[in-house]
Parts: structure tokens; sequence; C-alpha cells
């Protein structure tokens, strides 16, 4: 009786140590009767080795064996250019593909026979479909960690703490953004004991922000406008008079922060700026700003790189925190390896794999989304 077989890939981009498939998941697709590869050193990154695979029952291959043998090969982030060209027609390539960033990714590989499922395209509204939500998962790890490294960065302490040297008062963090990451943020801050304010486009967010112990700020907007929350159970993006007039009210409250954690991102474009220059210059010397939403596109504070640590004239760190996730591979993957199975589970039926465009979630998946 045939099977499935899927094969978890190496990933090559510069920092990444997560990996698509960990032991765990690989020993409940082969319950499900799934054949499961493994390409050579995969999960060394995250802390996984070959002999771990292969006590779990995968079969750890050369990556020509795995594009040889794979009906579906899974990943995490987009593939590069040689992995993109190791697919074969009838494949099907899964993984964050960040299709509405790279459109020419799906065009190519559609030429080539070959079927992309971006698990970022997966509509948050779809509450059958929530084990699968990878964007979730990762945000909630990416959320965590933002908060220790702003901790770490921080030279006094987050908690109020009296001892025979006098009593230290607790730091002041503010989390722009409470979607997922910013929630994680936001109980983390928390939990280190830390008061915690936050801000959020999205009305609906107030109640979840001040369910975590922290303030909600009331930013006005300007009249004519709506709610910022957009489809998708995302933020919309904002016009740029909107922007505006949410900096220039934000400014006064970062100005009284020791610690800026913006995680504000619309899915496939640029980062929403929230923080400026001028604000930061406003920050007392020894404030830490953490930028998540830090990419190759932008940020939410100006002059925030991706990947660098910034100790600015005026004494503040700024961090471009865009690969936090994958500081915390061993977790991030497990996360992210269990979104998979999720997802599989709905894709094989009978021992085939059914990519099925009219399907809600295998449409949207499918790119139905971008249309």
């Amino acid at each position: 009786m045939p099977t499935v077989t899927v094969g978890a890939v190496r990933e090559r981009a510069p920092g990444e140590r997560r990996v698509a498939l960990v032991p765990e998941a690989v020993t409940l697709l082969i319950r499900g009767g799934l054949d499961v590869l493994i390409e050579t050193g995969a999960g060394s990154g995250a802390w996984f080795n070959d002999a771990d695979y292969t006590a779990a029952g995968a079969s750890v291959v050369s990556p020509e064996e795995l594009y040889a043998r794979a009906d579906a090969v899974l990943c995490v982030g987009p593939p590069d250019p040689e992995t993109a060209e190791s697919l074969r027609a009838g494949q099907t390539l899964i993984g964050l593909l960040e299709l509405v960033r790279h459109p020419a990714l799906a065009g190519e590989l559609a030429e080539r026979g070959v079927r992309t499922v971006s698990l970022d395209l997966l509509p948050r509204t779809l509450s059958r479909a929530q084990s699968m939500d990878a964007l979730t998962s990762q945000a909630n790890v990416a959320g965590y960690k933002a908060a220790l490294v702003a901790a770490d960065s921080y030279d006094r302490f987050f908690p109020m703490l009296t001892t025979a040297a006098g009593t230290m008062r607790p730091a002041q963090v503010l989390v722009l953004g409470a979607g997922v990451a910013g929630l994680q943020a936001i109980a983390t801050a928390r939990r280190l004991g830390a008061v915690v304010s936050a801000y959020d486009v999205r009305p609906a967010a107030r109640e979840e922000v001040e369910s975590l112990g922290a303030r909600f700020i009331d930013i006005q907007h300007p009249p004519g406008t709506g709610s910022g929350a957009g489809q998708g159970g995302y933020a919309r993006e904002l016009t740029e008079a909107e922007q505006q007039a949410q900096r220039a009210a934000l400014d006064a409250h970062i100005a009284r922060t020791d610690i800026v954690i913006t995680t504000a991102q619309v899915p496939g474009r640029k980062p929403p700026l929230l923080v400026t220059t001028d604000a930061v210059e406003a920050m007392k010397p020894g404030s830490v700003v953490v930028d998540l939403a830090a990419s190759e596109l932008g940020g939410n504070v100006e002059g925030s790189e991706p990947d660098k640590t910034q100790v600015l004239a005026g004494g503040v760190t700024l961090i471009g925190a865009g690969r936090l996730p994958s500081a915390m591979a061993t977790a991030a993957s497990t996360a992210y390896a269990r979104n998979l199975v999720a997802l599989l589970r709905h894709l094989v039926r009978e021992s085939e794999l059914v990519v099925d465009p009219a399907d809600e979630i295998t449409g949207a998946l499918m790119g139905g989304a971008l249309s």
C-alpha cells in the first residue's frame, strides 16, 4: 500500500537554527502512516542530532535522496535558489514561504509543477485551523524572548526590590503592538516584576492587555478614521496621517519609559514606524528599545537594523531583534513541528497527499488570500 513520504530539509538562511521537524513530531507522523526523511544535520542548530531522528523512526538521508523521494518537502523559511531548483514536478513545498514578499517564488515553482503551501497565509479567523497556526506559535516564542533580551540589556532591575541598601523601583516597560508576540512580551515582563503599559491600534486589544495586568494606553485617532483592526485577525495598515498622529501621541509615553518593545507587523509588508529617532533621543540614558519587527523591509523603530545591537549617542540601547525564534531554536522548532503535524493530518487522506485548492484551509495556504 503506497504511503506519503515527507522530508525535512536543513535550513540554509544565515542565522536560521530552526528545523521543520523534531523527533517528537517524527514519531507522530510515522504513527499516522507516513514515511519521514530528514536531511543530514538538519536538526543540529536546534540541538537534535541525526541519531535522535533515527531513534524516532526517520531515515536520515542526503539532500539529493530527500528531493528524489519526498512527496512533500518541509522547511521553515523560504528556500534558497539552490533548494528551489532541487524541487521537482509533483512535489509540494510546505513552510513559512512568505509568498506576499516573494511572489516570484510561487510563480517560478508553479511553472515547474511544484505546489506551494505557505503557513504564513493561514487566516487566524479559521478556528479549526488553530493547531496549524505557525505564525502564532513563533510569535509566542519571539514575544517571550524579546522581554528576556530587554531584561538582559537593561542595567537595572525589572522588579521592585527592597534591600538593606534601599528600595529599587521597578522598570517601566512599554509594549507597542498587542498581538500574540506583544501579549507574550507583556506577560513575561510582568512575571519579571516590571510595570507594563501597552498600546495597539485594535480596540479589542484593551481587554487582553488589561487581563495580563498591564495598562492600556488610550490615543485619540484623527477624525474620520476607523478601527485599526484588519482582516484575518491582524491589524490593518494605517494611513500616513494616522501613523503621524499615532507617533506624536506615543512620544510622551516613550520618553517616560525605561524599556520599549515593539512588535507591530503587517504580514508581507513594511512594518509601521512607531518610534522615531527624536523619540529615542528623548529617552533616559540606559534605556533599552527592542524592535521585534526589524527586517530587511524596515522596522517599528527608526534606525533599527535586523540582528544588530547599537548603543546610541544618548546612551539608549537599540536592538533589532528580527530573528528571535531562531534564538530559541529548540522551543520554536518543537512548536513549529506540531503545527506541521496538524497540517499534514489535514492534507493526508487514505495514504494520499491531497492538496485541494477548493478546501477552505488548503486554498488559503496555497495563495487564495493573495488573489
